[in-house]
């Protein structure tokens, strides 16, 4: 979750998430490029493929349409969101919501009970607390994260299925949804262009990344290249890459510490939250995860990323047809992967 708000990446090659395709007219297909939008504090980009250029291009409107409204919805830089408006009421009284704002609060619920907590979109007051450390850039002290912290806990956000509504048991409770509204636009984005009728298409919404179907003609696959997080911190153009991997019908999403951070009286700080220490999760350097869903995936990357690479391991075995792949923190960046995941692996460099 984004402690210090949504960094612009200026440059889209510096993406933690790279989608390397190839797009060729053929005869047999069409295709459509949205090219890169900035949407919800990010790049968003889609591509669809289908028998006509007419549908094509109706498949990548209808996919950003969906991203926008989710990011209407959901952003809490927007003082008219339903998540904005929550976080302003949801004490004093039961605040209704959309049934998309609140199906992702009930799964978000959901993942944080299965991570015991690594997963929590409570942790708005932590989020706070650091956007105000970066732009002061002094460090919070024990007693502020301590007082932020006594805030953040799922067990506290009570939801009214019935109603569709929300509420806080303590004040000063805040949503932050980093960690899943991405995810969840793109898993919208993709059943969008699927109701125009394209036969394939690619959503990537600030390095998190869905596919289904053909891919653009002249691929057998989807590619999506996972950046080398110590090319990154070097300052390499654009980064280099770690793995490339082969993707038909899956979601891949990436948390990392070395693209959304900052430097705070000499000492650097990730944008992801852990609820028990208050501070940054700082044991893994990247972590990626392919499942069926952006959604799942987007949350179980932040999850692990707290959670850690032991741990972290054994959940994602747990879960079906989901995998993980995981490199260390520096100065190692050692690859660890879950027992299935190789099989996504197109090509890798020496250092793995």
């Amino acid at each position: 979750m984004n402690i210090f708000g949504r960094i612009i990446v200026i440059l889209v090659c510096i993406s933690l998430i790279v989608v390397l395709f190839i797009s060729f007219a053929g005869k047999d297909r069409a295709e459509a490029d949205s090219s890169y939008q900035m949407i919800m504090g990010t790049f968003a980009h889609v591509v669809a493929v289908a028998e006509n250029s007419s549908t094509a291009e109706k498949s990548v409107r209808a996919a950003l349409e969906e991203i926008r409204k989710v990011d209407d919805l959901m952003s809490d830089y927007k003082n008219d969101s339903e998540i904005s408006r929550a976080n302003r009421d949801a004490f004093d009284r039961s605040v209704k919501v959309s049934e998309p704002t609140y199906e992702v609060l009930r799964r978000s619920v959901e993942f944080s009970k299965m991570t015991d907590g690594a997963f929590d979109i409570t942790v708005g007051p932590l989020v706070a607390l650091f956007r105000k450390a970066k732009e002061s850039k002094a460090t919070p002290s024990e007693e502020q994260i301590e007082q932020a912290r006594s805030k953040v806990g799922f067990e506290k956000l009570k939801l009214d299925n019935e109603n569709k509504a929300v509420k806080f048991s303590e004040k000063g409770m805040l949503l932050d949804l980093g960690g899943i509204a991405k995810g969840y636009a793109i898993d919208k984005a993709i059943e969008a262009a699927q109701r125009c009728g394209a036969i394939g298409a690619m959503v990537d919404i600030g390095g998190d990344v869905r596919c289904f179907g053909l891919p653009p003609k002249g691929r057998e696959y989807w590619l999506i290249g996972l950046q080398d997080p110590n090319s990154a911190i070097e300052g390499m153009e654009g980064g280099g890459l770690r793995l490339v991997l082969k993707i038909t019908d899956e979601a891949v999403a990436t948390s990392g510490d070395y693209q959304q951070f900052a430097i705070i009286e000499g000492k650097r700080y990730s944008h992801i939250m852990d609820r028990k220490t208050g501070k940054s999760a700082e044991s893994l350097s990247s972590v990626t995860i392919i499942t069926g869903n952006a959604t799942d995936a987007d949350a179980l990357a932040t999850a692990v990323s707290v959670i850690g690479a032991e741990k972290g391991l054994a959940l994602i075995e747990k879960i079906p047809n989901t995998e993980a792949i995981l490199i260390t923190p520096q100065p190692k960046y050692d690859i660890l992967k879950t027992s299935g995941a190789e099989k996504y692996i197109k090509k890798t460099n020496s250092k793995e």
